[in-house]
């Protein structure tokens, strides 16, 4: 067992038999992985699929199976709720979201066949309900599907494409749809005749000497076996973020965090896309959240730094305000609310309150602060509030609240001890058709990859708007199995 690491491959000349053999071999059974066997299945390929864990999941099932989906004129919930949504809309946002580096072939592809994503998914079985929730939503509480999922109705962002809520939330009551999602996904999958393995753990790639992957090496029951992939190997293994080795080395700012977001996402994937000449990129950009919008009067409040200093219009989405706190100076940022919007924050989020007093310069001395810098961050802030407007940081006026009734409140987010929870972005670089990439930009033959195992739509954590991570996934997992099916 000890011949074989995940960023070494296997010479395609030393394996004496293959075990098995099939058209298309996939690793990781989460939405990218069943997404990829349900197209590469449909194609007439034969697909072996292996998953390390005792069943289907990965991230996806810990997720509130919420898609980011819209453009084409929108989707019939969209409609429904009295929003058009556009196709160009759809690319500026995501253009936007993406940050410096976004994908364009990527998110035109994307944009372009949005809808058809969405009946793709309602003909695998995945019902919506059709409702649409206004505000400010993590998830939803019951069974509707249509909320606010990102920074589309906030600054800079409403300036250049016209809003639309596009999270599309599975049809299940409460948080965590990801399962029910993942399990009519399973469904789909067997239906289709893939052979599933699970409890199988994929440990390397095999390449050939001219550098075309061939096959996996995989522990079954304790042995390794080889897997011949006549036309492709498919990586769906997830992000990194619990391998703090490889944290450390690439995204040491995750390190600050305590709470990853994950089922195994351990980097195996990218280590192998990498071992055998896949370029992995923007390996330092992450998602955080701390999910401090519940109540969501609280976005009324204003959130400022250890100087006493704003530092961003809070009415964007919870995860680029959360991202943001990471960039300021220390390890705590404050809420201030007074007491006509102070609501308890969410148990899990754990948010303390850190200071209290009568004016805001009490609360600045409580909090240990120089004087008249929180009071003129305060004083500056309502002045504008007061007409209706925020020219410092643009934030959208149903949001702007004068915060002049006390008693007044510091609440404490803390990085070190709030709960921040967290995922990885970067990872291998692939074409749309998820093709795995080299350093020169030429093609890996016979590696394709998708999911967090990728830099996908999702790719800037400042950008980040839920539903993103899902949408990428599947939908471009669907690309990956039938370009490997395809050969």
């Amino acid at each position: 067992m000890s011949d074989y690491t995940t960023a070494r491959p296997v010479a395609h000349d030393q394996v004496e038999r293959w075990d098995e053999e099939c058209d298309v071999a996939i690793v990781g059974f989460g939405a990218a992985g069943a997404c990829a066997a349900i197209e590469a299945a449909e194609a007439g390929a034969g697909v072996m699929l292996f998953e390390a864990s005792s069943g289907s999941g990965g991230a996806s099932a810990l997720s509130g199976g919420e898609i980011y989906l819209g453009g084409g004129g929108g989707t019939d919930a969209q409609r429904a709720a009295g929003f058009e949504d556009s196709t160009e809309a759809l690319e500026t946002y995501l253009t936007m979201a993406g940050g410096p580096d976004a994908d364009a072939a990527k998110i035109a592809l994307y944009a372009r066949e949005s809808l058809n994503h969405y009946q793709w998914l309602k003909d695998q079985g995945i019902p919506y309900k059709g409702t649409f929730l206004p505000g400010k939503i993590i998830e939803p509480a019951e069974d509707d599907t249509l909320i606010w999922s990102g920074s589309e109705a906030a600054w800079p962002f409403s300036d250049a494409a016209t809003p639309a809520p596009r999270g599309h939330t599975i049809q299940s009551m409460g948080w965590g749809g990801g399962r029910k999602l993942m399990d009519i996904f399973e469904a789909r999958v067997r239906a289709l005749g893939v052979d599933v393995r699970c409890d199988a753990r994929v440990l390397s790639l095999v390449a050939d000497g001219e550098g075309r992957v061939t096959g996996i090496a995989v522990r079954i029951d304790g042995q390794p076996r080889f897997v011949r992939a006549r036309k492709g190997v498919i990586l769906a293994t997830g992000g990194f973020c619990m391998n703090r080795d490889m944290l450390r080395r690439y995204a040491p700012q995750t390190l600050r965090l305590n709470d990853p977001i994950g089922e195994n996402d351990n980097g195996s994937g990218i280590l192998m896309g990498m071992g055998v000449g896949g370029d992995a990129i923007h390996m330092d950009e992450f998602f955080t959240t701390c999910p401090w919008i519940m109540p969501e009067s609280l976005v009324k409040g204003i959130f400022v730094n250890a100087r006493g200093q704003r530092f961003i219009n809070e009415d964007c989405y919870h995860g680029r305000v959360s991202r943001t706190m990471l960039d300021q100076p220390g390890e705590r940022v404050y809420l201030l609310v007074d007491n006509a919007i102070f609501g308890r924050p969410l148990d899990i989020a754990r948010i303390e309150v850190a200071a209290v007093g009568d004016s805001w310069e009490e609360v600045e001395r409580e909090l240990g602060m120089p004087q008249d810098t929180l009071a003129a961050t305060v004083r500056t802030f309502n002045r504008y509030a007061a007409e209706g407007h925020d020219p410092v940081f643009h934030k959208a006026p149903e949001w702007l609240k004068v915060l002049d009734e006390g008693p007044f409140a510091a609440l404490e987010l803390n990085i070190g001890t709030s709960f921040f929870s967290f995922f990885t972005l970067g990872g291998l670089h692939t074409r749309p058709s998820g093709e795995v990439l080299g350093r020169t930009g030429e093609s890996i033959p016979g590696l394709y990859a998708a999911g967090r195992a990728t830099s996908g739509l999702p790719r800037w954590g400042h950008g980040y708007s839920s539903g993103l991570s899902l949408a990428d996934c599947t939908f471009f997992g669907r690309m990956a199995g039938k370009s490997a099916a395809a050969g």
